[in-house]
């Protein structure tokens, strides 16, 4: 009998030893903790004294779609507006902290323009707060460069809308491949990712980028967008499984940006065609009357089954949306991706987008990008606020 107790208790410390020590060897180069603090939870508060951290002025390479106030935009009052965590303080950004941190990095932005708005966020952000920083910009192709000499960093924008390939096809014209991944040769090599994809899913019309929609042998003229989605991200977390190596990179996917043009959706009386245009204060409170958009559901899906190697502390899976670990060790992948989540906080701030003051003017309404400087500051505190809670000085 006392043998039997001792084989037992043998077996169970040599199981719990082992599965600690596979732990330690499979996990990722970095973990985020913030203790009790979910950074994407809160609301916006107005604040006088917040100012923002440039003029769209000091910055000439700010496309001018993003120029609110340089179109013309006649209130200020969305710039005085602060995210303020629900039960935390969101860490002060410090530039001269980041080029430090990442000094001798290569950052690259991946997706489409929600990734053009928040790399110019961040350039821009930096310009202005190390003004006898030099730097240089260089564009080729969809590849985008902003250089800080003096700190040898480097941030990059790769524009790719949908992440899987889209090709031209002598028969069909343009093929969206769901199912492939050519050009991620080109992401490599890089000490922190940062993807995006959504917006250029939902077009219709003569917007739409593609003339059928591959997913193995099977060719479609279209499908449900949000199934068709799901395929190409479950590709692209393929493609990180792949080839990215964890001890060397940091990756991230940028939350669904959202888009307000449907007045309904933060207010019942709202008249009939009612959109962001005109609107100059955040909704109120900490949760979006309209919901969130469905999109949201399959990137947490799709990033929950890329984190078996994340280790899991505090509410980590409650700040982040992806640090959640799923069943045991034999269903892990390889590479643990950070969300950025940054779908709340800016449903909220249906002040925000350029509407009548962006690049087509009066005869446009963009309520899906963003005013620089504007929401996109925020979405750059929030990654800053991740790094620096995660206590790494040296990536």
């Amino acid at each position: 009998m006392g043998h039997d107790k001792f084989m037992n208790s043998f077996f169970t410390f040599s199981y719990t030893f082992l599965l600690l020590n596979i732990i330690l060897i499979f996990r990722p180069s970095y973990c985020i903790d913030a203790g009790s603090c979910d950074f994407s939870k809160g609301s916006w508060i107005y604040d006088d004294a917040e100012n923002p951290a440039y003029d769209a002025s000091m910055c000439s390479f700010i496309d001018k779609q993003f120029d609110c106030l340089g179109n013309g935009r006649p209130d200020k009052l969305y710039l005085n507006y602060k995210w303020k965590p629900t039960g935390c303080e969101l860490p002060k950004f410090s530039a001269q902290d980041f080029v430090t941190r990442f000094r001798g990095k290569k950052i690259m932005f991946v997706g489409d323009s929600l990734s053009l708005n928040q790399w110019q966020s961040l350039t821009c952000i930096l310009h202005a707060s190390l003004p006898n920083a030099n730097f240089t910009l260089k564009k080729i192709g969809n590849l985008s460069t902003f250089y800080i000499p003096d700190y040898n960093i480097s941030l990059m924008l790769s524009r790719n809308a949908f992440l899987v390939d889209l090709v031209i096809d002598k028969k069909r014209g343009r093929v969206l491949k769901l199912d492939s991944i050519r050009n991620g040769n080109s992401w490599k090599g890089y000490d922190m990712l940062i993807f995006n994809t959504w917006h250029w899913w939902l077009h219709k019309g003569n917007q739409i980028s593609w003339d059928y929609i591959q997913q193995g042998g099977k060719y479609y003229k279209d499908m449900d967008r949000l199934i068709a989605f799901g395929w190409g991200l479950k590709t692209w977390s393929k493609w990180v499984d792949s080839n990215i190596n964890p001890s060397k990179t940091l990756v991230f996917f940028q939350g669904i940006s959202p888009t307000h043009y449907n007045g309904s959706e933060w207010n019942n009386n709202a008249s009939k065609g009612a959109t962001c245009n005109g609107e100059s204060q955040p909704v109120s409170g900490e949760v979006y009357p309209g919901g969130v958009p469905a999109a949201v559901a399959v990137v947490k899906g799709v990033l929950s089954n890329m984190t078996r190697v994340a280790v899991v502390k505090g509410v980590l899976s409650n700040m982040t949306r992806v640090a959640v670990v799923k069943g045991v060790l034999s269903n892990m992948t390889r590479v643990a991706v950070g969300l950025l989540d940054v779908t709340s906080l800016s449903e909220l701030r249906k002040d925000g987008h350029p509407s009548v003051y962006g690049i087509d003017g009066q005869k446009g309404n963009d309520c899906s990008h963003w005013c620089l400087a504007g929401v996109p500051d925020t979405w750059n505190y929030l990654l800053y606020a991740i790094l620096v809670t995660n206590g790494k000085s040296n990536i």
